[in-house]
């Protein structure tokens, strides 16, 4: 059965760097949570404090009934944890880590295979190659089913697929689906905004704070103001030009297009910023409505965590 998570007030500090600051949530039993956020936002931090590996200096995290520093060994009894890093036996083939990790938990692969079949059938015609030689999508195929080998309660998943290409991407959320109906609580971090929709609810995280905690369709719905997507044939000094146009939100690059952020009405902006860049002698205009994705509500969000911390130094 799956496992429900209370953190309350958590701070962790280096030396003069606050990793995590008065991080308090809860997550249910048999969700899918994701905490998004790029390098440096301390979802490797909390994810060590949950596991035991590291302190907190201040706070608490119950994992059900047990306290994670106090219960330690309970808790690793029951949790499957991927590190961001590949962290298995490079020498050893695919079958004798997993062998060798199920031995830990003193079972076996043949005891278990029902929970890892869907994995491991991906990477069995490799069984026999050393793990130091796959791919990195068979890497982190690997690494999930030895976090997975011993029927854990909750799976902890660091960055799983950073570093893959997208297909294997893919197919492993497509597997966490899959985990998530045997009834295990999932928490994944990652660094890619798209990923996400795919989770239940979602943790937005910067600098070691929460900046919002739901599911990303409330997110999305909750984002102040419309966004434009505009385009030109001079896309370098567009920027520059659009920031000449007072408006109360951003501009900022965003693949092929700039999205600029407005809460005036958006018909009428459409229109005066048409008419500013055919004034400018820009060609090939075009200036869209667009429905604001998770990545625009974390630049929001940021956006007003910078303007309350400057107010706060002024």
């Amino acid at each position: 059965m799956s496992v429900s998570i209370n953190i309350k007030n958590i701070v962790k500090s280096y030396e003069e760097v606050e990793a995590l600051k008065d991080i308090s949530l809860s997550i249910k039993p048999n969700e899918l949570f994701g905490f998004i956020g790029p390098d440096g936002a301390g979802k490797t931090t909390l994810f060590r404090i949950l596991t035991g590996l590291i302190l907190a200096n201040r706070g608490t995290i119950n994992i059900n009934q047990w306290d994670v520093v106090k219960n330690y060994k309970q808790i690793r009894k029951i949790t499957g944890y991927m590190p961001g890093r590949f962290s298995l036996y490079m020498d050893l083939t695919v079958e004798e880590n997993l062998r060798f990790y199920a031995r830990l938990f003193n079972t076996s692969m043949e005891e278990n295979y029902d929970l890892i079949k869907d994995v491991y059938e991906q990477i069995a015609p490799f069984k026999n190659r050393r793990a130091g030689v796959l791919s990195g999508g068979m890497k982190q195929k690997l690494a999930l089913s030895c976090a997975l080998i011993h029927k854990p309660r909750l799976l902890i998943l660091d960055e799983p697929t950073t570093g893959v290409d997208v297909i294997s991407r893919k197919e492993f959320w497509e597997l966490l689906k899959k985990m998530q109906k045997r009834e295990i609580t999932i928490l994944v971090s990652t660094p890619y905004m798209n990923e996400a929709a795919l989770c239940d609810r979602v943790a937005l995280m910067q600098s070691g704070k929460l900046l919002t905690v739901d599911t990303p369709q409330q997110i999305v719905n909750d984002f102040e103001g419309h966004i434009l997507a505009v385009k030109a044939d001079q896309m370098y000094p567009l920027l520059n030009d659009l920031l000449t146009i007072k408006t109360n939100g951003q501009v900022y690059r965003f693949g092929e297009t700039l999205h600029f952020v407005t809460s005036a009405n958006p018909t009428k902006m459409q229109e005066k910023i048409t008419s500013f860049l055919e004034e400018k002698k820009y060609r090939n205009i075009s200036v869209e409505k667009i429905i604001p994705v998770i990545e625009d509500c974390f630049l929001a969000f940021m956006n007003k965590t910078t303007t309350s911390w400057t107010k706060e130094k002024k």
